[in-house]
């Protein structure tokens, strides 16, 4: 059995008002596919350290890292096993992606009939449970 690449990224929130809003990116590889901020794990990085730069990198997003959202998400990207260790986030400031990747920021009901795999609508109502408890 092949060992998993390991990646981190952030599922991130923020608060106007009475409305929360989640982020999501277009997918590099797809981009008819949107999905939450994450990447390859550097050497000298910890999986927190790079949900806080893959997010910047892609989205132009900061913010505060709160918990893991619950176990790593395992699939198959096509060339190799994947493990994503996912953190909630909650944004603090934004600029344009430095990547120029396109981002929305939509309602949770939104996102779950945005995102196109059924584990990422599960993680997704795993961290909107967390950041509710949290707020």
């Amino acid at each position: 059995m092949t060992a998993r690449v390991p990646q981190a990224g952030a599922i991130v929130f923020r608060t106007e008002g009475d409305r929360t809003t989640v982020l999501l990116v277009r997918s590099k590889k797809d981009p008819t596919i949107w999905v939450f901020p994450k990447g390859h794990i550097d050497d000298d990085e910890s999986e927190r350290e790079t949900a806080i730069r893959e997010t910047w990198e892609e989205a132009g997003v900061s913010g505060i890292l709160g918990p893991a959202v619950g176990r790593p998400l395992e699939f198959d990207s096509g060339k190799e096993p994947i493990s994503v260790q996912y953190f909630l986030m909650r944004a603090t400031s934004e600029l344009p992606s430095p990547e120029g990747r396109d981002k929305q920021w939509i309602t949770v009901k939104e996102a779950l009939a945005t995102l196109a795999f059924e584990s990422a609508r599960d993680k997704l109502r795993e961290a909107a449970a967390l950041f509710a408890a949290g707020r």
